[in-house]
């Protein structure tokens, strides 16, 4: 080999070793204009709105997954009361045999009070109304406490935006302030508070989302729900009144 040739080769060679190098040295920089940049370089302000779009966020998904395990269970227990309640011998003995924590007992039992209490003024009453108001009032106090929770998947989807639209706003600030400073408009002054404010819309919209739909479909299993107690409420009236003057409502 030609020392002409041998000197070509070599620095061909280190020439790739040096495009290795700083191909490696590439990959392992971290993003200077990420999420982990954001946390430590913002300000109190960035970091404030930060912590309230994961509190906004944890919050969120924390009452969708209970919200669906308790209409789950509200579906089990109508399943349950559909298969075993009507053939018991009265309703005491249907109540009885239902879960100590299921919305059917607790208005079978209501029922129950509302018939076995239709004495002195409240006897001025017509039966058929004051069954009726006992076991409405059992139905609406079963659906305010399914509609528990709901309020703040509403909070969330509406406001998480605004919430992320304010961090935007802040960054844009903050890059127009170091423009005014350093006196010129270069990448370097801009690009870490345009990251952030781009980095808290699209946080803001991240927490929304979720919120919104989960709000929408919970509302709408929600409403399958007090179907089954609206119908077993209806017919536990019509037994009720059926039974006033028999054996099945004891007192």
């Amino acid at each position: 080999m030609s020392p002409y040739t041998f000197t070509r080769t070599a620095a061909a060679l280190t020439s790739l070793m040096l495009s290795a190098s700083a191909f490696a040295a590439e990959e392992v920089v971290d993003n200077p204009y990420g999420l982990g940049a954001l946390w430590a370089q913002g300000d109190i302000v960035a970091k404030g709105t930060l912590l309230i779009l994961v509190l906004m966020s944890m919050g969120s998904w924390y009452v969708i997954f209970t919200k669906l395990a308790e209409q789950a269970r509200v579906m089990r227990f109508a399943r349950h009361a559909q298969d075993n309640f009507w053939n018991a011998g009265n309703v005491r003995q249907g109540a009885e045999g239902l879960e100590e924590d299921s919305p059917f007992r607790f208005i079978a039992e209501k029922g129950l009070e509302g018939a076995s209490k239709h004495t002195g003024l409240l006897g001025s009453i017509n039966f058929n109304d004051w069954v009726t108001m006992s076991i409405q009032r059992a139905m609406n106090n079963v659906q305010s406490r399914m509609q528990d929770g709901l309020a703040v998947l509403a909070t969330v989807g509406s406001t998480a935006p605004f919430v992320g639209l304010f961090g935007t706003v802040w960054g844009i600030y903050n890059a127009l302030v170091k423009i005014g400073m350093s006196g010129q408009a270069s990448i370097d002054k801009v690009a870490g508070p345009v990251g952030e404010s781009l980095i808290m819309t699209a946080i803001g919209l991240a927490v929304a989302v979720p919120a919104v739909l989960g709000y929408n479909w919970l509302v709408r299993r929600n409403k399958m729900a007090m179907e089954e107690v609206n119908a077993f409420g209806a017919d536990l009236h019509a037994v009720l009144l059926g039974s006033a003057t028999s054996d099945s409502v004891q007192k």
